[in-house]
């Protein structure tokens, strides 16, 4: 009995020496009476002890909803935060006379947002204060996505009350190098036949070859414009004469337009480029009034780059190739009005710095063939081709868009060239003696050196 006394007595002793070695830490504010009082901060959800030197008897507080007070003893005050804001904490003596006005601040409890953004951006240079009932966050990031992760995290525990003074480190400025290649390919190919007879009285007209004038076998046959090849031949039997008149046409063509636009613009900004002009149209006004408002038609792109973590870059992208059709005309007014060829493209891409991707292609095929006979006439063998026109006509078109993004930093203004800068205005004695138009006409050369020997664009059978 007296051994287990012992053991029991030595576990005691033992547990009163560690609580008493082991520091209790508390937040504590001393109140002395007929001297001014600290702020007291209190974390939202968090208590903070008030001890005063002398007896209270009484304890109010300003705005219940802020804060909320509990005695411990007379001298001891338990003050709880409930909701951001500021009020005041009134303590008074025995006799009614004031000890002292406390001035409660209770603030978003960011021990435990610095500790859970310290666990989520580890390495992130960004410094948390409090401000009136809300967050500010200040410092640099690494990245736009790294910035808008902490501006989340800190909205969960202080929403709408979150105040960014952060800045983005790293390179933030991105060139857009596109590149439009555009590739046109038309063959039209005809084969027309006509035949008449009349009297010899229709016939030997200036230019036309049937029936002519007011005659009752119908309106001259002429020859049609732009034909590449043509035949005729007739004859009489007796006292009616008749001809025919065969006419071919083939004709092929290619246009290759290419544009490479290169823009620089800040991360999170637009930038917007058009090289083309802009196309009058004139619109009724008040009255009999006429205004113009310009439509633009060329090469347009409109792009916002954003850059999301070290070299990955968003891209938002609208991209527009656009001309003037002159196949469709509007006349209003006596004023013609072309209508417009538009090829658009918007879309969002995320890339490396330095990658490509292709962001549009479009491949169209117009196929049109046409063929009309005299009835009966036209499907007798070999001689049918005599009554027959046929017409074929075919248009390719492919227009690729690629963009590629680069992360860039400014240079020293020498670095930078002009294409003037290659150019060198001749002497008079040049220009008039030698016929010297540039000292280093290299610049206007270049393009008359590419080789277009190999194969491009589509080839058709």
């Amino acid at each position: 009995m007296n051994m287990k006394r012992i053991l029991v007595a030595s576990c005691l002793g033992a547990a009163l020496t560690t609580t008493a070695m082991t520091p209790i830490s508390a937040e504590v504010l001393r109140v002395l009476q007929g001297q001014a009082q600290g702020a007291l901060n209190v974390p939202m959800n968090r208590a903070v002890v008030v001890e005063s030197d002398v007896p209270f008897a009484e304890l109010s507080i300003a705005n219940p909803g802020i804060a909320d007070i509990s005695t411990l003893s007379d001298k001891s005050i338990y003050v709880l935060g409930k909701a951001p804001g500021r009020t005041t904490l009134t303590l008074l003596a025995p006799d009614g006379t004031l000890i002292s006005n406390v001035d409660v601040h209770v603030t978003p409890d960011i021990a435990e947002f610095k500790e859970r953004l310290q666990q989520i951006l580890p390495g992130e240079a960004i410094e948390v204060r409090t401000a009136n009932d809300g967050i500010v966050l200040s410092g640099t990031v690494s990245s736009t996505a790294k910035l808008d992760r902490a501006l989340d995290l800190a909205s969960r525990y202080a929403p709408d009350r979150v105040s960014n003074l952060m800045v983005v480190g790293g390179i933030q400025q991105v060139m857009l190098k596109v590149r439009f290649a555009e590739m046109n390919r038309s063959v039209s190919k005809g084969l027309n036949g006509s035949f008449g007879f009349g009297d010899q009285r229709s016939f030997g007209e200036s230019g036309n070859f049937l029936p002519a004038g007011n005659s009752p076998y119908g309106d001259p046959i002429t020859w049609s414009g732009g034909i590449s090849g043509g035949m005729t031949f007739g004859g009489n039997i007796g006292g009616i004469e008749f001809g025919v008149m065969l006419e071919a046409l083939e004709s092929k063509g290619m246009v290759r337009t290419l544009a490479e636009p290169n823009l620089t613009a800040l991360s999170g900004q637009e930038a917007k480029f058009l090289a083309g002009g802009e196309y009058p149209i004139p619109i009724d006004g008040d009255g009999d009034s006429i205004t113009v408002e310009y439509k633009p038609f060329g090469v347009e792109l409109n792009f916002t780059p954003t850059v999301v973590d070290g070299d990955i870059i968003n891209l938002v992208i609208n991209a527009a190739v656009s001309s003037i059709d002159t196949t469709v005309a509007l006349d209003i007014g006596g004023i013609s009005i072309n209508g417009f060829k538009r090829r658009e493209t918007s879309t969002t891409v995320e890339m490396r710095d330095g990658q490509s991707f292709a962001i549009a292609g479009l491949l169209q095929d117009d196929f049109r063939d046409l063929s009309s006979q005299v009835p009966w006439l036209g499907d007798v063998p070999v001689l049918g081709a005599l009554f027959r026109s046929a017409e074929y006509q075919r248009n390719q078109t492919e227009l690729v868009i690629i963009v590629t993004p680069h992360l860039v930093t400014p240079v020293a203004g020498e670095a930078l060239a002009l294409p003037t800068d290659r150019i060198k205005i001749p002497t008079e004695a040049e220009l008039f003696l030698g016929g010297v138009v540039a000292k280093n006409p290299g610049a206007a050369g270049e393009v008359a050196r590419q080789d277009f020997s190999t194969s491009y664009g589509y080839v058709m059978e």
